[in-house]
């Protein structure tokens, strides 16, 4: 149980956001389009995480860099269980859109 939640809430061992955005790295950001235009990191994607399964095709490439981002981090961490469940290897949740920020 609390695997999942560590898993669920992105507080596994310490990722290094600038080094995979050198990598190629793409930035979803699940929030609603309402939260997303009321602000967003630069060049992210915003797909909701209610449409999040039926928009995968939208990244072909399953092993490229993947990281998720909304307002807390809940639904980042259902987006990427979503991700991994369909085949996607390097997905990471970033949490926040505002922590991933100052992340970067």
């Amino acid at each position: 149980m609390i695997e999942l939640l560590k898993n669920l809430f992105g507080l596994g061992p310490k990722v290094n956001y600038p080094e995979l955005m050198k990598s190629g790295a793409v930035i979803v950001d699940v929030r609603s389009k309402g939260e997303y235009s009321g602000g967003h990191i630069k060049g992210s994607v915003n797909i909701p995480v209610d449409s999040l399964s039926n928009n995968t095709s939208r990244f072909s490439d399953k092993s490229k860099p993947i990281i998720t981002c909304c307002a807390s981090g809940m639904r980042s961490g259902m987006a990427k269980n979503i991700l991994k469940s369909k085949g996607y290897t390097h997905v990471y949740n970033g949490g926040s859109w505002i922590s991933l920020q100052n992340k970067l």
